[in-house]
This record gives structure tokens, sequence and C-alpha cells, in this order.
């Protein structure tokens, strides 16, 4: 078994949570471009490198594990969807000017995962509850003021964290686990080129353009951080990788309010200032967990 390694762990971990990020700088180059088209050429691309690059990054045994377990299948097809909500949702937010939204999103999603975590029977902690109390909070905050609901960061944080969740139910390598459902969701993608023969990528002239090149970036674009993630995990706690995702949406809202100037109402700020109190609590919970154990 490989020796853990801090720095490299450490590494490997921003490299995933950076590129994360930053991945609006990517989809604004492809702002002509609607967004279920991209999530359609995402899906196909990341189906195609994942597939090539699992040819040299052995995962010994995992499609005979799947093939003996045809009900893990079915739960990665959900998972499948569900990441395709998200991705379809987080495209949409970032090219439709709503990165704040995204970003509020993505803190959110760990406070969720903790209330999500109820339903596998887990019973949370004073602390746990007051962070969650808090996040819902700012969401009502939100609804109060701006008198909406903050769907697009609903729809992400719920999304991914099901996704999550229902991921437990199939317990397949992170790589292995995205190409199937990947694949899964392929012929979805074919399906929607087909009935929209009008799409960009339906066109051959369109495969000589810039943002030809931009769509196959997706793949490596979707997989070189996943990558990074994993094996990150092999070199830190997973508490450590925890405390960095943060990293992501931070710079998700750095980017949205100095290089995009979105505006960032007092509203949105004060929900904002719920979550991250929520934030602050449930990660003074962790570590006060990990001293008693």
């Amino acid at each position: 078994m490989q020796a853990a390694n801090p720095r490299r762990g450490y590494i490997l971990g921003l490299t995933a949570y950076i590129i994360w990020g930053i991945f609006p700088l990517y989809f604004k180059l492809l702002a002509t471009v609607p967004a279920a088209e991209i999530i359609v050429n995402r899906v196909l691309w990341s189906a195609l490198f994942g597939s090539l690059l699992l040819l040299f990054w052995k995962h010994p045994g995992w499609w005979q594990e799947l093939r003996d377990n045809p009900r893990r299948l079915g739960v990665l097809a959900i998972s499948g969807l569900l990441i395709a909500v998200n991705w379809l949702t987080y495209v949409w937010a970032v090219n439709n000017d709503r990165m704040l939204e995204a970003s509020l999103g993505y803190y959110i999603n760990p406070l969720v995962n903790v209330l999500l975590g109820m339903l596998l029977g887990e019973r949370l902690r004073r602390l746990q509850w007051l962070a969650v109390g808090l996040a819902a909070l700012g969401v009502a905050q939100q609804v109060w003021q701006v008198g909406s609901l903050p769907w697009v960061s609903l729809v992400l944080a719920l999304s991914f964290g099901f996704y999550g969740l229902i991921r437990k139910q199939a317990p397949v390598k992170a790589l292995p686990g995205l190409v199937v459902e990947t694949w899964i969701l392929v012929p979805i993608a074919i399906g929607w080129l087909l009935m929209h023969p009008e799409a960009n990528s339906a066109h051959t002239e369109f495969w000589s353009s810039k943002e030809a090149w931009l769509l196959v970036a997706a793949g490596p674009a979707t997989l070189i951080p996943l990558v990074s993630f994993n094996a990150a995990a092999r070199h830190l706690p997973y508490t450590t990788l925890g405390f960095m995702q943060y990293i992501a949406p931070t710079l998700v809202l750095i980017l949205a309010v100095w290089v995009f100037g979105e505006h960032l109402s007092e509203a949105t700020l004060m929900a904002f200032m719920f979550i991250w109190a929520g934030l602050a609590i449930y990660t003074l919970d962790a570590v006060l967990t990990l001293r008693r154990g």
C-alpha cells in the first residue's frame, strides 16, 4: 500500500478544489452555447476520456462487481441523473450571471449532507442542529427580503447532497462510478442531439471552431479534478479534505463579485453570513468530535 504523503495530498487536494473553483472561467468561454448542449457534450466526452483513462489507471474487479450486483447499476443510473441536474444547473447559473447563488449552494451543501445523514440513521449533535438551523435561517431570510427562493442554491445543494447519499448505496470507486454514470447518460445525450438538429455541435462546420475544442475539453476538465481529489484522499484525512472544500465556493464568490461584476446585495450578503456562521459551528463541532475521538 502506498505510504501517506501529506505534502502531495495537499497539492493534489488544492489542485482539485482550485479547478472546481475556477470552472466558471471555462464555462464563460462557452457562453454562446446553450447550457443543455454543454452538458450533453460534457457527458459524451467524459464517457470517452473516462474510458480511456480506465485503460491506464487500473481498478481491478470493478466491472465484475457491478455485473454480479445489478442493483448497483440502477443506483448509478439514478446518481447519474442527479449529477446531470447538478451540472446543468451550475452551467446555467454561471452563464446567466447567477454565480453568487451557485456559490451559496456549495456553501450550503455540507450542512445539507449533515441533514441527509439522518436518512441513514445518524443522530445530529446539538451543534450540528444549530449549524443546520442557521443555514435554514439564511434561506428564509433570502425568501423574506428578496421574495423568492434561492432555487439555484437549493437545487445545487440538494442534487449534490442526494448524489452523495445515493452513491453510498453503490460502493464503486469514483472513476469507474463516473464512467458508468456518464455511459448510462450517453443514450440520453445522443437522443438530445438527434432531437435538436439546430444545435451547434450537430453541424460539421462547428467542429472547426474554438468552441468545439472547448467542448471536447469538458471531458478532461471533469476528470482531472476528480482524479486529483481521489489521489489526495489517499494521503490526507477525509476531514482535512472536508475543510478544504470551502475553497471552491469561495473562488466562485470572488469571481462573481470581482471579475464578473455580479451585485452582492445586502439580502444576499446576510444569507451568506448565516451560512458562514453555520459552517463555523459545523467546523467547530467536527474539531471537537475529532479531539474526543
